[in-house]
């Protein structure tokens, strides 16, 4: 009879297991590591203490206390200065445009038109060139001024302390004043004035260049009149205004019988006088 064959005994498992090849490692799943923190650890013996944005209170060092007050005062009279600066500019700009919302109603309701004026005639007496060139002339002017006044409200008082003067080039012949007196409106006056020169020199050139305007027939004068004015809208006087007429006049001689050849005539307002 055959012997029984028994097997071997099998080796004992080992508790570990065999080491995986580097393949097989690369395919096992490894355990997730937390990132590292980016905070930085403090060091041993330290404390971190964390405090609320809003309880965060700057206090500058005992040695910037005076500079700190002096830039925080600094800033309140600014921001003060800035203020009243806002209301001023506020109030004039309020101001303008009441300004002229009250221009646009007076226009609309009165319909204003500019006065004219103009020169209707000029007589001459006491120029005599035939003298001697070295005499003095005592000449007079008597001026006729017309004043047109369109304006269906408004009235015009001409006041005292008016001027008018008549010039040849630069040199002046004679002055003299207007008469005071009130234009109603839609009204055309037209008023004379005496003006006269006192023991007036001549240059040589002057008078030499009037005998050859009188030979021509073509003397070109300028008349200068300046009178204060108030203007009266329904029962409201206007404050003093001054009124500034410029007339280029060119007569044919200076005589008595002298006659307007051509005439211009430009006036402008000065409202403060």
């Amino acid at each position: 009879m055959a012997d029984r064959v028994h097997p071997r005994d099998s080796p004992p498992v080992s508790a570990e297991l065999p080491s995986a090849s580097p393949q097989e490692s690369s395919l096992v799943p490894q355990p997730l590591r937390p990132p590292p923190s980016e905070k930085p650890v403090p060091p041993p013996g330290t404390y971190v203490i964390k405090i609320p944005k809003d309880q965060v209170y700057r206090v500058p060092p005992a040695e910037n206390a005076r500079r700190y007050d002096q830039y925080t005062q600094r800033r309140h009279r600014r921001s003060r200065c800035c203020c009243c600066c806002c209301w001023l500019i506020g109030i004039i700009f309020i101001f303008v445009v009441l300004l002229g919302i009250a221009a646009g109603i007076f226009y609309l309701v009165f319909r204003p038109e500019a006065p004219k004026y103009s020169i209707e005639n000029i007589a001459v007496r006491g120029i005599n060139l035939t003298s001697s060139s070295a005499a003095a002339i005592s000449p007079e002017f008597n001026v006729t001024v017309k004043a047109d006044n369109p304006n269906d409200k408004i009235g015009i008082y001409y006041l005292k302390d008016s001027s008018a003067e008549v010039f040849y080039n630069d040199a002046r012949l004679c002055n003299g004043v207007l008469p005071a007196f009130y234009q109603p409106s839609n009204n055309v006056t037209a008023f004379g004035t005496v003006l006269k020169g006192n023991e007036i020199e001549l240059r040589s050139e002057d008078r030499r260049s009037l005998v050859e305007a009188q030979t021509k027939l073509k003397v070109p004068l300028t008349v200068r009149i300046r009178v204060p004015v108030k203007i009266k809208v329904g029962s409201v006087k206007t404050w003093k205004i001054t009124v500034k007429v410029d007339c280029d006049v060119t007569v044919n001689e200076l005589t008595a019988q002298s006659k307007i050849v051509s005439k211009s005539c430009d006036y402008k307002v000065d409202p403060w006088p």
